[in-house]
């Protein structure tokens, strides 16, 4: 059922590894959670949890980012059925861009209907401060620029046209949805809405880089999520996405400050309980809205 000699994301290999996963649970996951850097406590909250190890998880990826548990976690939040990624894939890791998203095309096969992606990013917009949440509203794929695209090679209509509209990538609806439910929190002081622009990595942006980022429109950077967002929407899917602004970027040559992956770690563990009400709650509101 698993050849050896294949590319490990057509099709036929997604199809092959989600039916894995379905014949070792019952639960048929509407929403899929994506886990950014020290945010996987979001899968902590999952009830009547199955646990997979990536692993373990036939034809998948591994994690091999400190903060990244490498784990799939099936359960119910809030009674409704989902799957959580402990833990992503990034291009700076080595692998392939198709890789990478992979895991999209595995919950489109299991019945996610509705994703919701998390990252760690540094804030570029001078009116944001570190432990912000920023609801990201549109994107900019800069490796794109250069024909990183996961959708480039052949295209199997079985996922999604050749040519993907993304001016609507983002849903609206969950976007409206999160800025009510976070005002109802009470998190109006610090939550946000912007623009994300990612990057290779893992090297951490130039002073130069980050003014040209700022002034490209971006309101944070990060080295994720976007790659994600293209196959999810590609394949049909719902995405909502958000990122903790964990540190700021430098854009001053004088300054002294530098950025590193301990002060995201960090940033994310004293956000972490905020972060899982906003993302429970608006789940909740999911089910509400789709199944009421």
């Amino acid at each position: 059922m698993f050849p050896e000699n294949n590319n490990g994301y057509s099709y036929e290999d997604c199809k092959a590894t989600a039916d894995w996963l379905l014949a070792q649970t019952d639960l048929r996951p509407a929403v899929g959670i994506v886990c950014g850097s020290g945010l996987g406590g979001l899968a902590d909250m999952l009830k009547d949890q199955v646990i997979f190890n990536y692993k373990d998880i036939p034809n998948f990826p591994q994690s091999t980012v400190h903060g990244h548990a490498g784990r799939l976690v099936f359960g119910t939040l809030k009674g409704r059925p989902c799957v959580c990624m402990q833990g992503r894939f990034h291009l700076y890791e080595g692998y392939i861009i198709q890789k990478i998203t992979m895991p999209m095309r595995i919950f489109k096969l299991l019945g996610v209907e509705t994703v919701i992606l998390t990252n760690a990013a540094g804030g570029l917009n001078q009116d944001f401060k570190v432990g912000d949440i920023m609801i990201i509203k549109d994107h900019i794929n800069l490796p794109g620029f250069a024909g990183n695209n996961p959708l480039a090679g052949p295209n199997d209509e079985r996922f999604g046209v050749r040519f993907p509209c993304m001016s609507d990538a983002y849903d609206r609806e969950l976007h409206q949805m999160a800025m009510d439910v976070g005002q109802e929190l009470g998190y109006g002081n610090f939550l946000k809405e912007g623009v994300y622009c990612m990057v290779g990595g893992p090297s951490f942006e130039t002073i130069a880089e980050s003014s040209m980022l700022y002034r490209l429109g971006a309101d944070a950077v990060g080295m994720s999520t976007v790659y994600e967002v293209i196959v999810a929407r590609h394949c049909g899917m719902r995405v909502f996405g958000l990122s903790l602004i964990t540190n700021q970027v430098v854009m001053d040559y004088d300054s002294g400050e530098k950025a590193n992956h301990e002060e995201v770690l960090h940033t994310a563990k004293l956000r972490k309980e905020q972060l899982e009400r906003l993302v429970s709650t608006m789940v909740t509101r999911i089910e509400h809205n789709n199944y009421a």
